[in-house]
């Protein structure tokens, strides 16, 4: 029961991640790697702010706005210099891994003996695991509202459009530029906003804690559709979700059953790879069903 809990919270705080790499990823059809140094941007301001001093909700938003403004680089050099999304994205990384390591001082900040949103809600007398779901669910559910809301404006029905047909919606007289640059900003934000609470979970930031992270994203945004499907925007912002706490049960199951904590990284990629690839082998085996009905009718005939 530890493990399915310890699984739950992890999800739920990672849960905005992923539906911040589901804005670019399926809102804006673009590849955002920034969210590799995006996610340590936001652990790193957080960690640095709580241990100077600040409290740890004004660390939170501050994190937020530090992640908006990654997301701002990163569309500005796709949208302004030109630079596709993809490399975008790659430079925004690695620039932010110096930036990072500035905001840190060193390579590690710990949180030991330090007030977090999270030893705030223990404080009420209950474990940490389930302080970390009731911060998840709020977070989760205030951030799926704000855009259920954001993406049913009509800034948001723009956003939409951009990422389905961006020639189409600039014949119509849309700043395409700005609306990716919204769009990436928004993503990006969340991220960071996602990691800060991972690390004041985890009690540290490290340099090297959002490596994988855009695998982390993808892997729950595909599982959470193909499970729960995606009929419209707030039934993909709550599959997505529940994608991302599905996954991180499936991550504790596999390491239950024997495998190492150094074997994470390949799980989430064969995680990925089966996610991706379960659409072609549902269709496969259908087409095969059907016609084996078909055949063996023709033969009874």
């Amino acid at each position: 029961m530890s493990m399915i809990l310890n699984a739950a919270a992890q999800g739920l705080l990672w849960a905005v991640m992923a539906i911040g790499v589901y804005i670019t990823y399926r809102i804006l059809d673009i590849a955002d790697l920034t969210a590799e140094g995006c996610f340590t941007l936001g652990a790193a301001v957080t960690c640095r702010l709580i241990t100077s001093g600040f409290s740890p909700l004004i660390s939170t938003l501050i994190a937020l706005a530090a992640g908006l403004a990654a997301g701002f680089i990163t569309g500005v050099l796709h949208t302004k210099l030109k630079i596709p999304a993809l490399l975008a994205g790659i430079l925004t990384m690695t620039a932010l891994w110096s930036i990072n390591l500035r905001v840190m001082g060193k390579s590690n900040i710990p949180l030991l003996r330090q007030t977090t949103l999270l030893t705030i809600i223990e404080g009420l007398g209950i474990s940490k695991d389930i302080a970390a779901i009731i911060a998840g669910l709020a977070l989760t559910a205030i951030v799926i509202l704000f855009l259920w809301w954001f993406f049913n404006t009509e800034l948001g029905y723009v956003i939409r459009a951009t990422g389905d047909n961006k020639n189409m919606i600039r014949a119509q007289g849309v700043n395409t530029d700005k609306t990716i640059i919204i769009g990436v900003m928004l993503g990006n934000g969340l991220i960071a906003l996602s990691a800060s609470l991972v690390s004041q979970y985890n009690s540290f930031a490290d340099i090297s804690m959002g490596i994988g992270t855009i695998v982390i994203g993808l892997a729950s945004v595909i599982i959470g559709e193909v499970v729960f499907g995606h009929r419209n925007i707030l039934h993909s912002l709550i599959a997505v979700a529940l994608g991302s706490v599905l996954y991180r049960i499936i991550i504790a199951v596999v390491l239950a059953l024997g495998l190492r904590a150094d074997d994470m990284k390949l799980i989430s990629a064969v995680l990925l790879v089966l996610a991706l690839c379960f659409p072609t082998i549902r269709d496969v085996a259908s087409k095969n069903l059907k016609n084996s009905i078909s055949k063996g009718g023709s033969d009874n005939a």
